[in-house]
C-alpha cells in the first residue's frame, strides 16, 4: 500500500470565472465579447457553479474528499472601485462554511486570474494604484477567511506574466513550442501586490498564505542545459523567490518543459492532450524534487494537477502516475500537505472554451446536470484509503 501523510488533504479545485457563470463585471467576460476575440467561445452561464456550489460540494464530499480549493471573484466583492458588495462577501463566507459542514477544508484563492473592469481598464497590474487596490481588496475579504484551511493570494503569476508574451508571439505569426520567460515589469508588479496582500494578512492573523506557481518538469535537450537554466530563472525561481516568505506554496503542475539551445522545443504531436500540454504524469513527482531542493522548509501544496481529455479511463491513468510519482517525492522527504485535482467540473477553459475537459464531473451546459465520472469515485477511493494499492 501507498500512503500518504496523516492529515493529508485530498480534494478538487475550481476557479470563479471558470464555473460560476454571468461574472459581466471582470475584465475576461471584456475581453470575451469583444470584436475579434481570440476566445474560442464566450463563457456565459459557465456550469452555474454560483447557484448550484451546494450540490457540487456533495458531490466532492461524497465520494470521501476532505477538501476544495475555489476563488472568490473581485468583480462581483468589488464591482466598481470602493463600493463593496456584502452580499457577495455572504455569498463567499456561505462557501466556506459550507466546506466545513461537509468536511472539506476550503482552500480559498482571492484572485484567480479575473480582475474587475474597472481596474483593468485603468492599467490593469501595471497602474501605479494597483498594489493598494489589491491590498485594499484583501482587506476587505479578511474577515469571512478565518475559517479557511489556505489563503493563496495570487493564482499562477507566472504564467499570467507570460501571456502578453505569448499574444506578441502570435502577433508576429511565430509558433508557439512552450511557455516563453514572463514579462519582467508584469513579474515585479504581480510579486509586489502578493507582498502586500501577505502583509495584509498576515495583519488580520489570517490562516496560512501562500502563491500557487506553475510548476514543470525542466528537460534540457540536445545541449540545452545553459538556456534550459535561464529560462526556468526566469519562469520559476524568482517566483519562487517570492513565496518563501509565505506559510507554504501552491505548486500547480501538468506536463513538462522542454528547452533546446534556441529554446522551448514542442512535444511530440502523439503526446498532446486536449490541452495542448505533454501528457507526463511524472512532472508532478519531478516538480516537487525541484521545489523541495530549493525552499527545503517550506510547505508545498498541490493546488492543481490533471488532464484534458475525453478519455476517462486515461484521466485515471494519468492521475495514478502523478499520485505514484507525489508519494515517492514525499518518501525522499517532501512536506506536502495534500493534493487538489484540476477541475472538479468540466469548465471554460479560458481561450479554448469548453473543449478541454478537465472535470471528474461532467456537466450539461443547457440543462447544467452534474454526471460523475469514475475518476471521481477512484480519487474518492483514494482519499479514503489516504493511498492507493502497491
Amino acid at each position: 500500500m501507498t500512503t500518504f501523510p496523516d492529515g493529508f488533504l485530498w480534494g478538487a479545485a475550481t476557479a470563479s470565472h471558470q464555473v460560476e457563470g454571468g461574472n459581466v463585471n471582470n475584465h475576461y467576460w471584456q475581453w470575451e465579447h469583444e470584436e475579434h476575440s481570440p476566445f474560442a467561445e464566450k463563457s456565459g452561464d459557465a456550469v452555474d457553479h454560483y447557484h448550484r456550489w451546494r450540490e457540487d460540494l456533495d458531490l466532492l464530499a461524497g465520494v470521501g474528499a476532505n477538501a476544495y480549493r475555489f476563488s472568490l471573484e473581485w468583480s462581483r466583492i468589488e464591482p466598481e472601485e470602493g463600493e463593496i458588495s456584502r452580499a457577495a462577501l455572504d455569498h463567499y463566507r456561505r462557501m466556506i462554511d459550507g466546506c466545513r459542514d461537509r468536511g472539506l477544508a476550503p482552500v480559498v484563492t482571492l484572485c484567480h486570474f479575473s480582475t474587475p473592469r474597472w481596474f483593468h481598464n485603468d492599467s490593469s497590474w501595471l497602474g501605479p494604484k494597483s498594489g493598494d487596490r489589491f491590498a485594499r481588496f484583501t482587506e476587505v475579504t479578511t474577515p469571512i477567511l478565518g475559517d479557511a484551511a489556505y489563503v493563496v493570494t495570487l493564482n499562477e503569476p507566472n504564467l499570467a506574466a507570460a501571456l502578453p508574451v505569448l499574444g506578441a508571439m502570435a502577433a508576429r505569426g511565430e509558433a508557439v513550442k512552450g511557455l516563453p520567460k514572463p514579462d519582467q515589469a508584469l513579474t515585479d508588479a504581480f510579486l509586489a501586490a502578493h507582498r502586500r496582500s501577505l502583509e495584509v494578512l498576515r495583519g488580520a492573523g489570517s490562516p496560512p498564505v501562500g502563491l500557487a506557481l506553475v510548476g514543470q518538469e525542466w528537460i534540457a535537450e540536445d545541449g540545452g542545459e545553459e538556456r534550459m537554466a535561464e529560462h526556468r530563472a526566469a519562469f520559476e525561481d524568482q517566483f519562487l523567490d517570492a513565496a518563501a516568505d509565505g506559510d507554504f506554496v501552491g505548486m500547480q503542475v501538468y506536463s513538462c518543459a522542454r528547452i533546446g539551445p534556441d529554446g522551448p522545443v514542442a512535444p511530440k504531436p502523439e503526446l498532446v492532450t486536449q490541452a495542448h500540454m505533454e501528457y507526463r504524469p511524472q512532472a508532478l513527482g519531478a516538480s516537487v524534487r525541484r521545489v523541495r531542493e530549493v525552499l527545503p522548509d517550506l510547505p508545498i501544496l498541490i493546488t492543481e494537477n490533471g488532464i484534458a481529455t475525453a478519455d476517462d479511463a486515461q484521466r485515471i491513468a494519468y492521475t495514478e502516475g502523478a499520485l505514484r510519482g507525489l508519494a515517492a517525492a514525499i518518501a525522499d522527504g517532501a512536506d506536502v500537505r495534500g493534493y487538489l485535482h484540476w477541475s472538479l467540473l468540466d469548465n471554460f477553459e479560458w481561450f479554448s472554451g469548453y473543449a478541454p475537459t478537465f472535470g471528474l464531473v461532467a456537466v450539461d451546459r443547457t440543462t447544467f446536470v452534474r454526471t460523475p465520472k469514475p475518476s471521481l469515485v477512484w480519487l474518492g477511493g483514494v482519499a479514503r484509503r489516504n493511498g492507493f494499492p502497491g
